[in-house]
């Protein structure tokens, strides 16, 4: 064709007139509906002026109706009607996503028994856990010297443990922070029994000393000072004071030099263990002040598991097959019996804290293969053996070393890694983790009492971060009777709801997260006391205390911000397990926090940011899991009538989160179903964007039928959303049928399935893949993110290509969608490469194109929207890849020679 004969517009073959106004059935190749060709239709001879009108009014009418087409294919997501900035569906979908990995596991939380969750009862193995309240019992009394033996033979010494040990040498005082639960207070045991032991008070058999929490420093100083209690020279003490109540101050730099002179007075030790935190980090940056690193898991599970196994197994080598003590008879300690319920420091159970390295023990052993101190009788693997009938001794022949070999690869094992479900374990975990392994290698534990016992783990971190939290703002000050003081709400709740922060959005940005944790900690402050305004300081954050005190690792990642990826300081667990541990000890245990915490999720629906709505819907939905009465009434219900799309949203993702859950999704399409049919308009369109996920319908078929129902009733009003949740079917491995339905509606009689069908077409050649794809980049979709949808299935779904041109091809050639289908099209030719000149979308296009332009006809109109192209003068077309894209769409055999000599 020359380049004289554009015209302003498509040159269409001649079609058969209409004989009504709207065609029942798809219109044939290269022929278009009838309501498109009238207007062309030869004017009958002798017409007048009154057919020129009807002839007007019909184009008018048409132009109408490609507005109002036009009008339905808009984004249903945005906020107002008007609204020209398109919403981030692909940032929300990928933080949906994201939400749904962390709280995703399948995890069971409650496979052990939890009236009593700080002592756990596996198999025969009983361990205390519940540090908090062991460590509170032990108040102004002398450590046992077996405690003390067994600090020498076990603890690991932490990074910078001699330069611990020389600072209190030198100073007397030693101020020893670290989150709970890692080890501070066995690591502070360690260095008193260290110092104190070649000191003077070497021979005092009570040389070490737990001093009363609640007496803090200043009362400590003073008991030293005065040499009161009767206390010999060269004592250490231990102090944890509570500097967590509300109206405590925390000790002050003088404090500390008033009680580091007392001790060097009396030629004694002192070290004050307390949490990182803001009360605590003017005491830590001061001279006394050092950081208690966290123990390494391995090496801490690895010495346990030998103690463990030794205890139960021994060496017959070495110790005629176990029958006797070891150390030369020496009484059995605390630590060594099974029951490890007995002295647990607030600090992580029995141990605590590290073991020392070999190299660095100064004369003392590392492990108890110098020193086990548990005798053995056949009575109790005779016990055993009537708990368990089929109980597995290990062979005869067996050694410690061939245990401990099969005890690595158990700790190796993908499924019991996966049970923990934490990245590092503290102290008391490690205890008994280590039993656990050893329980099963002997034969007392079985493989499913394994997985359930790791799996507690993380219930059990989760239920001391909870447990009475808020008691010390009912208890009054020590000694004066007044009222409780509550001026400390915030900072008291500030720890908790930062975890609870964490939990509902791991993975998005450090600074959400912690905003997030600002607003829950104000409606549990007022929640707890609603007659005081809640007050709280505004620079005392630190943001490594909060990491430190919730388990909580930072990483650098991508952040959504406007449709672009930036690099941000993302936050997560440090542990797959804790977020729903968090949640399920949250929900199901704690009922009078659900209601400042649904107020909290009802604010993060409003957020702008996908990153803190998605994952606060998700998180929403697993809750609602658990109470499906408390969260369809609380929190689905009243969002999915909410009149602002982004709440709908939030309530559509939370009921699909549930609808995952096989105990819940019958109720959930019950929900959808009567939404569909009988719900009001908001209601019937939060459903729409529920089905859109696929889960809430019993079959492909049913979920389009409600989907129809809802886009065709009253006028087309959910049309838009109906459509879009179509669109996002496509996605899904029966996206056949959904194919064969969208042309099952083009022939429909009813103009609003018609439409329904036309705007679907329109709409899968206007969205990206990433918005509404679920799948990780990595498969034949996810790795075309940013390709539209369309163009994406026509390259990886080549069976599916000859249905795909033929609904594009519908909406080309029918009135009302002309002018938006034209457009769709440009666009897809466009993005046949990208602006540098690498290639884009050739290989969807190359699929698609020939394909759609079968027929002379099509090809005609594909000349010519080339040509308009490269006349476009804001967007040129080069004549190069107008050229590729005929060549693309037109085997050389059909290309005629004015086209050749147009597109080469």
């Amino acid at each position: 064709m020359a380049d004289e004969a554009v015209a302003d517009r498509p040159a269409e073959p001649a079609a058969p007139k209409a004989k009504d106004a709207r065609s029942p059935e798809p219109p044939p190749r290269g022929g278009a509906r009838g309501d498109d060709n009238a207007k062309d239709a030869p004017d009958a001879p002798g017409s007048s002026d009154s057919a020129d009108a009807e002839a007007a009014e019909r184009e008018k009418e048409r132009e109408r109706a490609a507005d109002r087409f036009k009008d339905r294919t808009r984004d249903p997501l945005a906020e107002e009607q008007g609204e020209e900035e398109p919403t981030d569906a692909a940032a929300a979908t990928r933080a949906r996503r994201s939400g749904q990995k962390l709280l995703a596991s399948g995890r069971d939380l409650i496979g052990f028994d939890r009236s009593d969750v700080g002592r756990l009862h596996i198999g025969d193995i009983n361990i205390g856990l519940d540090a908090r309240r062991s460590g509170l019992s032990m108040r102004d009394g002398p450590v046992p010297e077996e405690e003390l033996l067994r600090i020498r033979r076990t603890h690991i010494e932490p990074e910078g443990y001699v330069r611990l040990r020389r600072a209190l040498e030198a100073r007397r005082l030693l101020v020893l922070g670290g989150a709970p639960g890692t080890g501070r207070a066995s690591t502070a045991l360690a260095l008193l029994e260290e110092v104190t032991r070649d000191g003077e008070g070497g021979q005092n058999s009570e040389r070490v000393r737990r001093a009363d929490p609640e007496r803090g420093v200043r009362g400590l100083a003073t008991q030293v000072m005065g040499g009161k209690g009767g206390h010999p020279r060269g004592t250490g003490y231990l102090l944890e004071p509570a500097l967590d109540r509300p109206g405590t101050l925390p000790p002050d730099g003088m404090d500390l030099d008033q009680l580091a002179s007392a001790l060097a007075e009396q030629g004694s030790y002192a070290v004050v263990v307390v949490s990182v935190g803001s009360a605590a980090n003017p005491l830590l940056a001061g001279r006394y002040g050092a950081i208690c690193p966290p123990a390494p898991t391995r090496e801490l599970v690895a010495v346990r598991l030998r103690q463990r196994l030794e205890e139960e197994h021994g060496d017959p080598a070495r110790d005629g097959g176990g029958g006797r003590a070891r150390d030369g008879g020496r009484a059995p300690n605390g630590h060594a019996d099974r029951n490890r319920g007995g002295h647990a420091d607030r600090d992580g159970g029995q141990d605590g804290g590290r073991d020392r390295d070999a190299d660095q023990d100064e004369g003392r052993t590392r492990n108890a293969d110098q020193g086990g101190d548990r005798t053995r009788d056949g009575g109790q693997d005779q016990d055993r053996g009537q708990d368990r009938s089929q109980n597995r001794r290990p062979d005869d022949d067996g050694s410690l070393s061939r245990l401990l070999e099969r005890a690595a690869e158990l700790r190796e094992d993908p499924e019991v890694t996966e049970a923990v479900g934490l990245d590092d374990l503290r102290p008391a975990e490690a205890e008994l983790f280590a039993s656990l392994l050893a329980g099963h290698l002997l034969g007392s534990v079985g493989r499913e009492e394994l997985l359930s016992g790791c799996r507690g783990l993380a219930a059990v971190q989760a239920y001391e971060w909870f447990a009475g939290v808020d008691r010390a703002l009912a208890a009054p000050p020590p000694g004066d009777g007044r009222a409780p003081v509550r001026s400390g709400t915030a900072a008291l709740f500030h720890p908790v709801a930062f975890r609870i922060a964490l939990a509902v959005l791991g993975g998005a940005s450090h600074s959400a997260v912690s905003a997030a944790a600002h607003l829950l900690t104000w409606e549990l402050s007022v929640q707890s006391d609603p007659d005081s305004t809640p007050a709280r300081p505004l620079f005392c954050d630190d943001p490594e205390s909060d990491l430190a005190l919730s388990r909580a690792r930072p990483a650098d990642g991508a952040v959504d911000v406007a449709g672009a990826e930036v690099t941000g300081r993302l936050i997560f667990y440090r542990g797959a397990a804790l977020p729903a541990a968090v949640l399920a000890e949250l929900w199901d245990r704690h009922f009078p926090v659900r209601a400042p915490v649904v107020r909290w999720l009802r604010l993060l629906a409003d957020d702008p940011r996908p990153q803190v709505s998605m994952r606060a819907a998700v998180a929403a939905g697993e809750l609602s899991v658990r109470d499906f009465e408390h969260g369809y009434a609380e929190l689905v219900r009243p969002l999915a009538e909410a009149p602002t799309p982004r709440r709908r949203v939030f309530a559509a993702t939370a009921l699909d989160q549930a609808a995952g859950h096989a105990s819940h999704r019958r109720a959930v399409r019950k929900v959808v179903e009567d939404w569909s049919r009988h719900g009001t308009p908001a209601l019937r369109w939060t459903a729409a964007m529920a089905l859109g996920y696929g889960r809430s319908a019993d079959s492909m078929d049913d979920t389009l039928d409600a989907l129809a129902r809802i886009g065709v009733r009253d006028d087309g009003e959910q049309l838009a959303v109906a459509s879009l949740n179509v669109v996002r079917l496509l996605t899904l491995p029966e996206c056949a049928t959904v194919l064969r339905r969208l042309a099952d509606w083009t022939g429909h009689h009813g103009e609003d399935y018609q439409d329904l069908a036309l705007v679907s077409i329109v709409r899968l050649a206007l969205t990206d893949v990433d918005e509404v794809l679920d799948d990780e980049p990595g498969t034949p979709l996810g790795d075309r993110g940013d390709w539209p949808l369309l163009l994406a299935l026509a390259a990886t779904r080549p069976e599916l290509t000859g249905k795909l041109a033929d609904l594009f091809w519908t909406a080309l050639n029918t009135a009302r969608s002309r002018d938006v289908a034209f457009d769709a099209l440009e666009t897809l030719l466009r993005s046949a490469s990208r602006k540098d000149g690498r290639e884009w979308t050739r290989e969807g296009l190359a699929a698609l194109l020939p394909a759609l332009t079968a027929e002379e006809h099509d090809r005609r109109r594909l000349d010519w929207l080339l040509r308009r192209m490269m006349r476009d003068q804001d967007r040129p077309l080069t004549e190069e890849r107008a050229r590729a894209l005929w060549r693309l769409a037109v085997p050389a055999r059909q290309r005629r020679s004015e086209e050749e000599e147009s597109h080469g």
